[in-house]
């Protein structure tokens, strides 16, 4: 039905697009309503005619899903706005915003499920059987099977945390909807009051799914490194010229999906001619603006690379780096010449949690450097990575 829809009124598949983003969550949340709705009807009748308060529950767990739908189509179309003054780098994040909204509403629910089955255990009683009841649940775990598979294949191809996070609440509630009818059929056949046990575990299930949608979207909110496949591909687009020596201080900060800003420090032999570099940067520039649709920003590091002196010491310094255990390494190495001492001067990047202090680190270093040659010291700086 979706793809059918996405055929008749979308009719694109740049999925990069902001526009065609905008497009695909709202018809996703308008699909959502529409069949929640359903279900909550269908279950509600169910909950009804059984007596049974993990029917009900669950009627009221697909109410709550319709009102995520609803949120997620005013965050997808709030998120599609123009930047503007106030927020010269858009709207994008309130995708995330509203991801939160459907994690909360999530968490309320497996809230009164818990609580309503609680009840139900300390008051047990065995639920009306009927064909129309295994029915409407029979065809609840269908519909929730395949808005399970069109909001995770579109939330994947448009890389919306909203919609992944309405996946994983579809996927729950079909493993929900699965317990209740198991519950249903086990009191018919063996009069065993089992509904309130049951719902208990739908509840402990919906809990589990909010906690994870909502670290989906409180990651990129607070920040969180950017994609191994992203780092590899901004990598290889950077070094698409052999005068680009190496790469570091790479940062990407996250507005949303299709809002990236990219900085990097780019290091180029120090002889070459600066216009000549300075517009292989600009072509970079473009060419990732292009592929990755974002904002780079690349600062030029000129690399002394013809020096016999300062090549052995950048030896020694790395040599002396990899022995520290971890994934420790440096970069922005050159060397300040002096009549008495020279100074090394270069930045050590350190991993979060590392077994030794940043003090630490760089006193291993200098000491062994001294051991090296003792007229040489080094000027470190501690820096921390923004990619894993």
């Amino acid at each position: 039905m979706v793809t059918l829809l996405a055929k008749l009124f979308i009719k694109s598949n740049n999925y990069k697009e902001n526009n065609v983003r905008e497009k695909y969550g709202i018809l996703c949340g308008a699909v959502g309503i529409f069949l929640n709705f359903i279900l909550f009807v269908g279950k509600l009748i169910a909950g009804m005619l059984s007596g049974a308060i993990s029917i009900t529950a669950d009627a009221f767990n697909n109410l709550s899903d319709a009102g995520s739908s609803f949120i997620s189509m005013i965050g997808f179309k709030l998120s599609g706005r123009k930047p503007d003054p106030e927020h010269p780098f858009g709207h994008g994040r309130i995708e995330y915003i509203s991801g939160l909204f459907v994690a909360v509403l999530i968490l309320l629910m497996a809230y009164e499920l818990i609580k309503s089955s609680i009840d139900k255990i300390i008051h047990p009683e065995l639920p009306e059987f009927s064909i129309t009841v295994v029915l409407i649940l029979v065809a609840s775990i269908i519909v929730k099977i395949y808005m399970f598979f069109y909001n995770n294949n579109i939330g994947k191809k448009i890389e919306s945390a909203t919609m992944t996070a309405t996946a994983k609440d579809s996927l729950s509630d079909t493993f929900s909807t699965t317990v209740v009818l198991i519950s249903a059929i086990v009191a018919h056949l063996w009069s065993v009051p089992i509904d309130g046990y049951c719902g208990l575990f739908v509840g402990g299930l919906i809990l589990l799914a909010g906690i994870s949608a909502m670290k989906d979207t409180v990651n990129p909110l607070l920040g969180q490194p950017p994609k191994p496949e992203l780092v590899e591909e901004i990598e290889k687009l950077v070094r698409c010229d052999e005068r680009i020596i190496g790469i570091h201080d790479l940062v990407v900060h996250d507005y949303g999906p299709g809002r990236l800003m990219i900085s990097l420090h780019a290091e180029v032999p120090y002889k070459e001619d600066i216009l000549e570099l300075h517009d292989l940067i600009d072509r970079i520039e473009f060419s990732l603006r292009e592929e990755l649709n974002c904002e780079p920003i690349i600062h030029m590091d000129p690399i002394v690379d013809d020096d016999e002196e300062i090549n052995k010491a950048k030896e020694k310094v790395t040599q002396i780096v990899k022995e520290l255990e971890g994934d420790v390494y440096f970069h922005d190495f050159r060397m300040v010449k002096g009549s008495t001492h020279s100074n090394l001067i270069f930045d050590i990047v350190v991993p979060h949690g590392y077994s030794l202090s940043d003090e630490e680190v760089t006193k291993i270093i200098k000491s062994k450097v001294k051991e090296y040659k003792d007229n040489y010291n080094c000027v470190i700086h501690v820096d921390k990575a923004f990619v894993k």
